[in-house]
Parts: C-alpha cells; structure tokens; sequence
C-alpha cells in the first residue's frame, strides 16, 4: 500500500485529489495539508507517509521551499509536484531540492496515479511539456550543464548529446546523468545509444577516450 500526503491550498483541489486517488487499491491518502509546513509538522507527528502530492504556489511555506524541508529530513519520501504553473524556476528549484517528478494539474486522473506509483518506486518523472522545457534548458544554457566549451564539429552531436559526453567522460552512470540533467535514466540511455552510433564507437569507455582526445586538440 501506497501512503499518499496531499498538500494544496485548494480545498477543491485536495478533495478531489482524494477522491481520485484513494479510488485505487494500492493507494491510501493518509492526509491533507495547505502548505509545506504543515506537511512537515504532518510527517513529523508520525503517520507513514511515502508519497507527497505537493503543489508549489502556497501561502507561508510553497512547495519548493515545502520539499526541501521534508527531503532534508526525510530522504526516503518521494515528493511529486503537482502544479497548475509551468514556470522555469519552480521547475528547476524544485528537482535541486530533491523532488522526485513534476506534473501539470490537466493530465487526466490515470495519469496522476500512475506517476504517484512511479516516483514511490524511485523512478524520476516529468510531464512531457516540462521535459521539453528543460530540453530547451540544456541547449540554450550548455554552460550550466558542463557541456564542452567547442562544438563538435563533424559529428552531428546535438548540446544534449556533447553534455552526456562530457559527464561520461567525468565517470558518471547513466543514472547519475539523469539526476544531474533532470532527464529519466531511460533518456540518457537513449542518448548514448545515438552517440555511439554516431561516432562509430563500441562502448562508454571509447566515447571517454574520444572526448579526451578532442579536448587536448
């Protein structure tokens, strides 16, 4: 079973989320709160709780500063953001800040579930018009993510595809990639297929030596 904590200043929102979810068996909605800071003092008092539905734009504690405080208390919970608002720096803030997924409030109710499923199981998860934001993210803004200083001209390698060289070159897993870029690993796992075969190469280890090799000139 599934503990789910909502946590919305909606009334309308949280009672809806309730009935939706607490229409599947393998969840159980153990609470509601109106701000992080209540989910905080909720969690704190004891009750199980393995998912937070969060929104962000909340009176005295919203959901970014909300999730900070709880995954810095307790790690082991998974707080999925459910927000009406797609702005850049919630969404960003908010996976620094440890959230698990993000999602918009006009996905259906399936959807909801399945991604509260998701993110208990350790799984990252972002609604796909936030992931082609931060898409966008990576490539206008290739210095935040360590992307290497010169094109690699000839190759036909995407910005995406440069960072993940360069963060494989740095010894990082496929994982560790998908925390670092905010991507699923499945993603990542998808680039570096494309990247060996455009490069011809055979393995991770040979694209490391490739990007050494580019960078001494």
């Amino acid at each position: 079973m599934i503990h789910v904590l909502i946590t919305d200043d909606d009334p309308f929102i949280r009672e809806s989320l309730q009935l939706i979810i607490g229409l599947d068996p393998e969840i159980t909605v153990v609470g509601t709160c109106t701000n992080g800071n209540e989910a905080l003092a909720f969690i704190q008092n004891g009750t199980q709780v393995d998912v937070v539905l969060m929104d962000i734009r909340m009176p005295l504690c919203d959901g970014v500063q909300g999730t900070k405080q709880i995954k810095e208390a307790y790690p082991e919970i998974a707080i999925l953001i459910l927000t009406t608002f797609d702005d850049d720096a919630y969404i960003i803030q908010a996976l620094r800040n440890g959230a698990s997924g993000y999602l918009l409030k006009n996905i259906s109710p399936d959807h909801i579930i399945q991604g509260v499923k998701t993110v208990k199981q350790g799984n990252l998860l972002i609604h796909p018009d936030i992931a082609k934001k931060l898409t966008s993210f990576i490539q206008v803004s290739p210095s935040k993510t360590d992307a290497p200083a010169h094109p690699f001209d000839g190759y036909g390698l995407t910005a995406n595809e440069q960072t993940i060289i360069a963060k494989i070159s740095d010894g990082l897993s496929n994982k560790e990639i998908a925390q670092e870029l905010f991507l699923s690993e499945g993603t990542v796992k998808n680039y570096v297929t494309e990247i060996l075969s455009k490069l011809n190469l055979r393995d991770r280890t040979q694209i490391a030596i490739f990007y050494l090799k580019k960078q001494r000139g």
